[in-house]
């Protein structure tokens, strides 16, 4: 579980900087153009590109949190809060999103119930995964 959690954080961290070569397509697909477009014009003209990279960067350690759980990488600081953290951030997004429509995202319904719902499920990923990690652990 831990695995596949961040092998799917990699991905999205991929995800972020190869679609900074289609950008306004790509921030309009996910529905953040308005707020792009401001940024760019209020703060800086590459301030979104910046933010892209960023979350790009934090999905990638993301990834590394769950495959040093999953001992598929070497075992990096605060480990087990960090997977928690992952896990419950991921979880309280999409089911907050679902729940509550906070409507922060101008895409389509469909795609902003797509991205809660895969939200959950890596949330979920690294949630069960953590648990039976170190529940198994903590038996022997």
């Amino acid at each position: 579980m831990l695995k596949l959690g961040g092998y799917l954080n990699i991905l999205f961290a991929i995800l972020h900087i190869v679609g900074l070569i289609w950008a306004e397509k790509m921030f309009e697909l996910v529905g953040i153009a308005e707020g792009m477009a401001l940024a760019k014009q209020d703060i800086h003209p590459l301030y979104p590109y910046f933010i892209t990279v960023v979350v790009g960067i934090i999905f990638f350690i993301m990834g590394l949190y769950g495959l040093s759980a999953d001992n598929k990488f070497k075992k990096l600081p605060l480990l087990k809060p960090m997977v928690f953290c992952i896990g419950g951030i991921y979880f309280l997004r999409g089911i907050g999103e679902l729940i509550f429509d906070i409507g922060w995202q101008k895409a389509s319904p469909l795609l902003e119930n797509t991205y809660s719902l895969i939200a959950v499920f890596v949330g979920l990923l690294y949630l069960v995964g953590g648990l039976k990690k170190w529940k198994i652990k903590e038996t022997k």
